[in-house]
């Protein structure tokens, strides 16, 4: 799948592995070693530290529970988008208001996106997210949630690397709609993909 640059997507899968585990590696395992693990179930290996992340996540590659579009500058991954159903991702920041004001459960999630920091403010983030929704029309499309730091009403600056997931200005141009607040500083955006006919 080709990308309006020299960059391209590609899925992560056991032979994508090696590509991701590098860019992690790069950014010695992301948020203090999370090896972006921290939005899949719950379990005894939780805060058992880099390693055991590093491992239970390429367990969840290898048994095809975790999915990301991995944007390609050549063989080397430089961002992630990470996505997958409620069942896959079911952790969120904020859970008990998201659950109290939810009208449905959405059929994916977008919960981490990482852009290698070589790479920031080059328009990447948005690749890999457009990357993700392509992957999920690939799988048959659906309601598609976000979680963006919604920063309308901010006079302060925030870094980009605290930006886990990109801001609200980038998924309303993405055609994502405002849903409702989640926290202080993040919000629902919601999509509906449709099926990619082609696949």
């Amino acid at each position: 799948m080709t990308t309006n640059s020299s960059y391209t997507i590609a899925p992560l899968s056991p032979e994508t592995w090696p590509a991701f585990d590098a860019l992690v590696q790069r950014h010695n395992g992301i948020f203090g070693g999370c090896w972006c693990i921290w939005f899949h179930p719950d379990g005894p290996e939780r805060g058992q530290g880099a390693e055991v992340n590093r491992a239970l996540k390429k367990a969840y590659v290898e048994q095809g529970k975790a999915h990301a579009a991995l944007v390609m500058d050549g063989d080397e991954a430089i961002a992630w988008a990470e996505y997958g159903t409620p069942v896959e991702l079911p952790t969120l920041h904020h859970r008990k208001q998201y659950d109290a004001t939810k009208t449905a459960d959405p059929d994916y999630r977008i919960t981490c996106v990482f852009v290698d920091k070589r790479h920031r403010r080059q328009g990447v983030t948005e690749l890999a997210i457009t990357g993700a929704l392509d992957l999920i029309a690939r799988a048959g499309g659906g309601r598609v949630e976000s979680y963006p730091h919604d920063l309308t009403n901010q006079t302060k600056k925030m870094s980009s690397s605290f930006l886990y997931n990109g801001t609200r200005r980038l998924y309303e141009r993405l055609g994502f709609t405002y849903d409702r607040p989640k926290g202080l500083k993040n919000c629902v955006m919601v999509k509906t993909v449709l099926p990619d006919e082609s696949v």
